[in-house]
């Protein structure tokens, strides 16, 4: 006689709820049940027996009562239409970064070069390889394991992103020439640590997520240098912020030369992303619309 579904799901979501918001774990054990059962809602509503519950899924399911993100425990997560492998050497990638790519993808067309900075597990980097045939695209990280990661993906994807280890913060990088660069550096505030939720402290890296308060755009600033130097002429630079600095990396970006410097919201109306133009002609397919 098996185990009912309903059965399950009801004990699942009492022994979440200790630590996450009661609609958050349903969400949950609905994400558990689709990775480890291949089951969907209406296996619920049919109240579909099983023989025996994995151990996988109980593992899975006492790492998020401990606090990890479900993304981690299932080693993998969306973006842009995409899945994507991941671990704790790699940010968990978020809807708002998706609006940065899509942002790069509306403006600019043709056979341009592009190149992210702070890759990651390569999200930024793979997905414009992927929807935009005609770019080639690089990108660095100073993370080993990123790296590693980053390739693992691209090879999965069969995506064509030439990876090569850096740290941005330096003032020499082995860098060619390029038509846009992109990046979604470090930009959260040491400060700002207290209100940010313990699954996020305890398990995304942290070299990836904060900066110290005495220097917020300790990155921004390197970036634009690299802008300055690498960026050909007409090129785009494009950033994702930290909300609350919108005006300090605008100013940022046009005190280093750049023009056209813009801030773009996101889908919640915050200051999300800031992009400018290197001076000069631009080439035909990099003017934005």
């Amino acid at each position: 006689m098996g185990i009912p579904l309903r059965e399950i799901y009801k004990q699942y979501c009492t022994e979440l709820s200790g630590s996450y918001p009661v609609e958050e774990a349903r969400n949950l054990v609905f994400w558990l049940f689709e990775a480890f059962l291949g089951c969907e809602r209406k296996d619920l509503l049919l109240d579909r027996e099983l023989p025996f519950i994995p151990g996988e899924m109980e593992l899975a399911l006492d790492k998020l009562k401990a606090g990890m993100p479900i993304q981690y425990v299932l080693g993998k997560a969306p973006f842009y239409g995409r899945t994507f492998q991941i671990s704790p050497a790699v940010l968990v990638p978020r809807n708002e970064t998706e609006e940065l790519v899509h942002l790069i993808l509306a403006n600019h067309s043709g056979k341009l070069k592009i190149l992210d900075l702070g890759t990651g597990s390569g999200c930024i980097a793979i997905t414009l390889d992927l929807e935009w045939p005609e770019s080639q695209v690089q990108a660095l990280d100073i993370s080993p394991e990123a790296l590693a990661m980053a390739r693992n993906n691209a090879a999965a994807m069969d995506a064509s992103v030439r990876f090569f280890h850096a740290d941005m913060l330096d003032t020499n990088l082995p860098l060619e020439m390029v038509d846009i660069m992109v990046s979604n550096p470090p930009y959260v505030l040491e400060q700002e640590k207290g209100g940010m939720h313990q699954n996020v402290l305890a398990h995304e890296p942290h070299s990836a997520l904060f900066v110290p308060d005495h220097d917020p755009l300790r990155f921004y600033s390197a970036i634009a240098r690299h802008a300055r130097h690498y960026l050909n002429p007409g090129g785009y630079l494009y950033v994702e912020i930290n909300e609350t600095f919108g005006k300090e990396v605008s100013d940022l970006m046009s005190g280093t030369g750049l023009e056209e410097v813009r801030v773009y919201q996101d889908l919640m109306g915050k200051d999300r992303v800031v992009w400018g133009r290197k001076p000069t002609c631009l080439n035909a397919g990099s003017q934005p619309e």
